[in-house]
């Protein structure tokens, strides 16, 4: 689906949407360009997780296939010198080869990662560990980033798709969050929109700093609310 307008009808007109729910995760998350599956674990050892549906802001770190063993350390060591909202979920999810690295090195606060995709149908057994990523397809690696009114209108019309489809919990407690072209300038505004809970980070989450200033974008919402 490509999103080339600020209306609904024509963000939405190509989703087809299933109500089967063996067929909610493929409809949904391919159809809306829209899925963060992040595997969960128990806390002991250093692991690779993510929170579940707790309400809280989120924002995730896509470092997609980026850095050496040297950039790794210094992004690493950067993002542990940055000082970052308590009441904020925050993940990275570093190249493959590197999660040994990072697991070793990144402080606590943060949570890693792995990158996974899935092109099967994949029936949800539970919302409870399940964040979506809304992408336009024209945001990604551009530099162009949607409004915070666009993104707000397909982020409420995706909740609304979760109410009508799923259930009312599920809609209310999902978070749905914002990805393309985020970087530390344009946070704060997006942040501030009610259905945006959070954002998925491409390149600016190579750059220490301004991914804690997107993190820190929470304070917008609070501001905002």
């Amino acid at each position: 689906m490509a999103v080339v307008s600020t209306s609904l009808a024509s963000q939405l007109s190509a989703i087809r949407l299933s109500t089967s729910k063996s067929d909610i995760s493929q409809t949904l998350f391919q159809n809306v360009h829209s899925q963060i599956r992040l595997a969960s674990s128990r806390k002991g050892p250093r692991g690779v997780v993510t929170m579940a549906g707790s309400g809280k802001f989120f924002v995730g770190g896509n470092w997609k296939c980026n850095g050496t063993k040297e950039s790794i350390t210094k992004l690493v060591s950067d993002l542990n010198n940055v000082k970052l909202e308590d009441d904020v979920d925050v993940v990275v999810a570093p190249p493959f080869l590197y999660i040994d690295q990072v697991r070793s090195s990144l402080a606590p606060r943060i949570e890693i990662s792995a990158q996974n995709s899935w092109v099967s149908k994949d029936a949800v057994p539970s919302w409870d560990g399940i964040v979506i990523a809304y992408e336009p397809v024209w945001a990604i690696g551009t530099g162009k980033v949607a409004t915070p009114d666009q993104a707000q209108e397909v982020h409420a019309a995706v909740r609304d798709w979760l109410k009508k489809n799923v259930s009312p919990e599920v809609a209310s407690k999902t978070r749905i969050i914002y990805g393309g072209s985020v970087n530390g300038g344009n946070c704060a505004e997006l942040a501030k929109k009610e259905d945006i809970d959070g954002f998925l980070v491409g390149g600016a989450s190579l750059k220490g700093p301004e991914f804690g200033t997107i993190v820190n974008s929470v304070t917008a919402k609070k501001v905002a609310a």
